[in-house]
């Protein structure tokens, strides 16, 4: 299947960014027609592109987006999108595991998924706040003390279920992908993406016998904050910021649009892992 249709979204405040945009743009042009966002359009006044709003990608008929940045920028992305787009994330930053290619390779890589390219397709989190959705998650849902040094109480329930009181500086609720950011960082295992599973991961919990959690991905979590007088914050993908208080409730369940991520190398997940770990 030959691609006829691409998107471009990039950070803006790197040069090198904007830089390796102009040159896919200037390779690329004359053989697909290309999509670009505002915000990646605006600082780099592009001729033959079109700029499109990330959300009105796919019902304009982009069939490939292609991220330049770090693993912050596809993250962004992704949370915009409804059904995200397959992605094909160039890598601007330092350690990313969302962006396999790096710069020298980008004009090759995309040259190759214009061809034709295949998936993998990731879970993601919804995400309610008191029953009003926000952005779903890619990585993680993390609820943390607002103030430092101020411990907070935590009630979790698996599927109506209590699982248990947790006191603790937070708690980290993640997709496999995200079990290699901040979970891993808390003490929680990686899992393998092919795992149909959430995690859930205290944060420098009071008990020593509060220990992380894996269950299945259908599981509907509950997370409730059931001390008074005290403030979190609610920060989904390290990219949207919430305040919660005593009694609001945050939901959790699996998004029936998982995030689409463009193999483009015969390594798998583990020796990724060993690779950006190293």
């Amino acid at each position: 299947m030959t691609i006829k249709k691409i998107g471009i979204v990039s950070r803006c405040d790197h040069e090198d960014a904007l830089d390796m945009v102009r040159d896919i743009v200037e390779h690329f042009k004359s053989q697909v027609d290309i999509a670009v966002t505002s915000n990646t359009a605006d600082p780099l006044d592009l001729q033959d592109v079109e700029v499109i709003a990330i959300e009105e990608m796919r019902d304009k008929g982009v069939e490939l987006l292609i991220s330049v940045g770090g693993d912050g920028t596809v993250l962004r992305t992704i949370a915009r999108m409804d059904d995200p787009l397959p992605i094909l994330g160039i890598n601007m930053g330092t350690l990313g595991f969302l962006v396999d290619v790096n710069p020298a390779d980008a004009i090759k890589a995309i040259g190759e998924a214009l061809q034709g390219f295949k998936y993998t397709e990731r879970s993601r989190l919804n995400v309610k706040l008191n029953g009003e959705k926000i952005p779903p998650a890619t990585n993680e849902v993390v609820l943390t003390t607002a103030r430092p040094a101020k411990i907070l109480t935590f009630r979790i329930t698996i599927d109506d279920r209590e699982v248990e009181d947790v006191r603790a500086d937070g708690v980290v609720i993640a997709t496999p992908t995200g079990s290699t950011a901040y979970a891993m960082s808390a003490g929680g295992p990686i899992i393998d993406p092919n795992v149909n599973a959430t995690l859930i991961v205290p944060l420098a919990p009071f008990k020593l016998s509060s220990r992380p959690w894996v269950v299945p991905a259908d599981s509907l979590i509950k997370v409730e904050m059931i001390i008074p007088e005290k403030e979190a914050a609610l920060v989904v993908d390290g990219q949207y910021t919430h305040t919660i208080q005593e009694n609001d409730v945050v939901t959790l369940t699996r998004s029936n649009f998982p995030a689409r991520f463009v193999e483009t190398s015969a390594s798998g997940f583990y020796e990724r892992v060993q690779s950006k770990l190293r």
